[in-house]
């Protein structure tokens, strides 16, 4: 908080300001600066509104004033609350004296919907630090710039430009909405309104150079009009105050759930590293969201459909596939949604023997089919009493009711047994085959989730059952490494070191020089071009496997050097690190990187030259318990082979763990000093494991 503005000031201020200063607003009614103006009074502001423009005394029936504090003045003569919110529509170098003015009249937050800030480039950006510098000196809290505002339905605070407003009526709700896009907001509205959903308060941050997405999310945890909060995301900017507020807001029982741009893997692969391109930003951002407790949606649909879904309901822990248990009358639109649960992981439930005898009773017959099919069946009594037996199940986690063409013309056969079912901790949803709004406004407003197509109830569904607590993050002191001396190369040898000293059993190795490359390693053993400069040896032609004796040594290794130095010229070469030759039952690769956007990072998966092929992998954020290392090893599909699959010898998953857990101790280091890390093979063996081969990347100007 800047100084002098508590919590309940700021949101007082931000959410509903009793004077509004609209500054730059404009008389002609054709204009985006006139919108606000027209849309506080269209959708029932009942505080003073305060046009500033310096060339008018009047605008739209409001007296107009040249200045903040010309307006701030005739405000207290007349006893009217001073100024809280000024929204500022100037264009140019008038936003900065906007800014001074406002701080100069104790206006304690200011929205700037006016561009020309980070988003045209580094003049703009260094601009905007020059004005989020000067309001906090000035004790003004700032949203934006290029923000399109704050709207608070219930409390018909409408502060936008956005032509949503238009609208005659906006519906109330219990949802709230941060979004970094402006316009998302109309789009959200105006998709919900089709489905009678409605909105409780919707901020557009803007380029954040002050009030960003985790302080408005930790504002709206208090905000008694919010149930659920949703998050529409191009980036992440401040990764540990946003995670502060979802762990607050799980606290306090409200769902925080964001849909995130960015699932392309473009720019990844300039990662140094496998681990740089398997676990790249989206990934890590998967990783970071999970473990604040955050749930993220695939598709924009089911943002805006989600939240009856997930309010007032808390996270569940299934320890197998998800069941849902499906009653239809549409056979054709059941299936659909049926196939998609599958696609996502999720079964739907066939009525065990017990369930299906229930059901008789009620009238209905029922196969072993995953559908409960109604559809030449059903009356309203029977649905409702069907509905209510499976909800009663412990054969199933959640129910689906899919509705067919009474939907849109008939809602009192189907769709009123469905609103007529008391609220339940198990999830219940609908969905609509045919375009049935009327259907989906009296589903929304008694607060069960309708979904218009089977991709977004399957999305949804899948995103509740991936829905986790968010984690206890680990408390340990900085650790002490053996990092590499400043200025020595950053080779294999080097991070294999560093590994060791972190517990990582590593494999026996030594470096060895021109011209006898010298070792005490035994045969067999592996050779490996050292250098820096060559990360991934074996692309290189710089790897010899199976070296048994010393003449073979002395043979090969001076013919791997030469193509290497072929190849790769302009590599230094530092001699050869020998290994001994290790073998096991399967490989893993053990990965850490430092994420630009959410931190550090830990991943498991297949290991061995097809590691990006594969991507088969686990992701934590660093670092993790052995505990959550064991869970980490539960989500690699191709460990199988060494979990005793079909009688094949078991691998010592435990000691993968240990190692995984010490290995994630890299985040601890001071500094955080390591931007990658990692190992690359991971040999499992029967009794135990052994890193084979090490990378490291230093942050710049690291150790």
């Amino acid at each position: 908080m800047a100084p002098g503005i508590s919590r309940i000031s700021l949101g007082q201020a931000l959410f509903a300001p009793r004077t509004i200063a609209l500054v730059g607003a404009s008389g002609d009614i054709t204009k985006n600066t006139a919108r606000p103006q027209r849309y506080l009074k269209k959708h029932g502001y009942t505080g003073a509104i305060v046009p500033i423009n310096p060339t008018r005394t009047e605008i739209l029936g409001e007296p107009a004033y040249p200045t903040v504090a010309a307006a701030q003045a005739a405000l207290a003569a007349r006893g009217i609350a001073p100024i809280e919110h000024a929204y500022v529509m100037a264009p140019g170098d008038a936003v900065e004296r906007a800014v001074e003015d406002c701080g100069a009249c104790g206006i304690p937050v200011v929205s700037i919907f006016s561009d020309g800030f980070s988003e045209v480039g580094s003049e703009g950006a260094a601009r905007q630090q020059r004005l989020a510098a000067r309001a906090r000196a000035l004790g003004v809290r700032l949203l934006g710039p290029n923000s399109m505002g704050v709207v608070d339905i219930p409390n018909h605070i409408s502060i936008t430009v956005n032509a949503i407003l238009e609208a005659d009526a906006l519906i109330p709700g219990s949802t709230s909405v941060v979004s970094q896009s402006g316009t998302m907001l109309g789009t959200l509205m105006s998709r919900g309104a089709a489905r009678g959903i409605g909105f409780a308060k919707l901020v557009s941050v803007g380029n954040e150079a002050d009030l960003g997405v985790g302080e408005i999310v930790d504002l709206l945890v208090d905000d008694p009009d919010t149930r659920v909060i949703t998050l529409f995301l191009e980036t992440v900017r401040d990764a540990e105050r946003l995670a502060a507020a979802a762990r607050r807001a799980h606290a306090a029982g409200k769902p925080v759930v964001a849909f995130k741009l960015g699932r392309s893997s473009l720019g990844e692969a300039l990662a140094k590293s496998h681990t740089g391109a398997m676990a790249g930003t989206d990934a890590a951002v998967n990783a970071w969201l999970r473990d604040c407790g955050i749930l993220r949606v695939d598709m924009l649909e089911t943002l805006i459909e989600i939240a009856p879904l997930l309010a007032g309901r808390a996270p569940v822990s299934v320890q197998r596939k998800p069941r849902v248990a499906v009653v239809t009358t549409t056979g054709g639109g059941a299936a659909s949604v049926v196939d998609r649960l599958g696609v996502l992981g999720m079964d739907a439930m066939a009525p065990s023997p017990a369930l299906q005898q229930e059901l008789a009773g009620h009238g209905v017959r029922v196969s072993d089919s995953p559908i409960v099919d109604l559809t030449m069946a059903s009356s309203a009594q029977r649905y409702r009493a069907v509905l209510a037996s499976l909800l009663a199940s412990p054969d199933c986690d959640a129910v689906l009711a899919v509705v067919g063409s009474s939907a849109q013309f008939h809602p009192d056969f189907a769709v009123q047994p469905i609103l007529d079912t008391p609220w339940s901790p198990k999830p219940l949803a609908a969905f609509l085959t045919p375009h049935a709004e009327r259907s989906l406004a009296l589903l929304a407003d008694k607060g069960i989730a309708a979904f218009r197509t089977p991709e977004a109830c399957a999305d949804a569904l899948a995103t509740f059952f991936q829905w986790t607590p968010p984690r206890k993050p680990l408390v340990e002191a900085p650790i002490e490494a053996i990092m590499p001396e400043k200025g020595a190369p950053l080779d294999e040898a080097a991070a294999l070191h560093l590994f060791s000293s972190l517990g990582v059993p590593v494999v026996a190795s030594a470096i060895a020089l021109g011209p006898d490359y010298a070792h005490d390693i035994p045969y067999p053993l592996v050779v490996k071009v050292r250098s820096a400069d060559i990360p991934h040896k074996t692309e290189a032609g710089g790897v010899l496997i199976g070296i048994g004796s010393r003449v073979e040594f002395r043979q090969r290794v001076p013919m791997m050097l030469a193509a290497v130095r072929r190849a790769l010229p302009q590599a230094r070469i530092d001699g050869v690190l020998v290994q001994r030759m290790e073998d096991g039952l399967t490989e893993v690769i053990v990965g850490y990187r430092h994420d630009p956007m959410v931190g550090p990072v830990v991943m498991v998966g297949m290991g061995g030259i097809l590691a990006e092929l594969y991507h088969d992998m686990a992701l934590r954020m660093a670092p993790v318990s052995a505990d959550e290392a064991t869970a980490m090893l539960g989500e690699v599909k191709g460990l199988a082979v060494v979990r005793g699959f079909r009688n094949l010898p078991q691998g010592d998953l435990h000691a993968l763990a240990e190692t995984i857990a010490a290995f994630s101790r890299l985040a601890l280091l001071p500094g955080q000093s390591v931007l990658e890390a990692e190992i690359n093979p991971m040999i499992i063996k029967s009794d135990g494991v052994v890193a084979v081969d090490g990378l490291i990347i230093l942050r710049e100007g690291a150790p």
